[in-house]
Formats: C-alpha cells, structure tokens, sequence
C-alpha cells in the first residue's frame, strides 16, 4: 500500500512537472528566433519595437556581426559570446568598449572563444547604431 502511494505521488509531480515545461516552452515564442540548431548560448526576449537607430544597427549587425554573435546576439556555442549578456551591461562595458572591439579587435578576458578581430567595413557611426540595437536588446531582458 506505502509502494502504491509513493508510486501515485511521483506520478502526480511528474505530470505537473511536464505541463509546467509545456507552458514554459510556449512561452519561448516571444523569444528570439534562434534558428542555427542548439549552438546559442542566451535566450533572447525581444522588444516589441525598436527606436530608429536600433533599427540602422540591427541591419548593420545582422551583416557584420550575426555571423559570429548569433540571432540577436545571442551567441554560438564555441564561436563568440552572447552579447545580451550582464557581463555586457553598460556599466562594465560602456559603449565605447564596443567601438574599440569592433575597429581594434579585443582579447579574451571574460569567456574561451579567443581573440575578436576587428570587423572590417564598421564606421564609428555603424558601431554607434548596433549598440543602440544592442542596449535595446539588453534592456529588455533586464540588463540595464
């Protein structure tokens, strides 16, 4: 009888448990478009608009940056971390830490993906619009 009790309980987690992770994963449906198989490294929750310059940068960053940075900035798993990031946060890396990485390159120093080559092509004004899509991304997962 004590078997059969324990036996129903753990049934009645289980199926909790699993309609608690359907919800969950509808919910993923405001989130970013991953679309590049399992390699992004943050869930990315989109704003619902973007101001003007976000909108410059998001296209600039799409053509210079998504290749490596991912959907959104996302990341890819063992090619470059995910911008939406609290280590990317404003306070700890203002903007102009993301002009330097983009026409000095940057070294490693928080994560194992290697070095960052500069990005050829990229204006001071180009960087300037994708970190307004960037800090529009962030702030929108709470990262402020």
């Amino acid at each position: 009888m004590k078997k059969t009790s324990i036996l129903a309980a753990v049934m009645i987690i289980v199926g909790f448990a699993f309609i608690a992770w359907q919800k969950t994963d509808q919910g993923r449906q405001n989130k970013s478009d991953v679309g590049m198989g399992n390699t992004t490294l943050a869930e990315v929750l989109l704003p619902s608009t973007l101001s003007q310059s976000a909108q410059i940068g998001k296209r600039a960053f799409e053509e210079k940056c998504m290749a490596c940075h991912g959907i959104n900035a996302a990341g890819q798993v063992e090619v470059a971390p995910p911008l939406v990031h609290k280590i990317y946060e404003p306070s700890h890396h203002g903007d102009e830490s993301f002009q330097r990485a983009a026409s000095l390159g940057v070294r490693a120093h928080h994560w194992y993906f290697g070095d960052m080559p500069a990005v050829e092509g990229l204006t001071r004004g180009d960087v300037t619009m994708i970190v307004a899509y960037i800090r529009e991304l962030q702030r929108t997962n709470g990262i402020n």
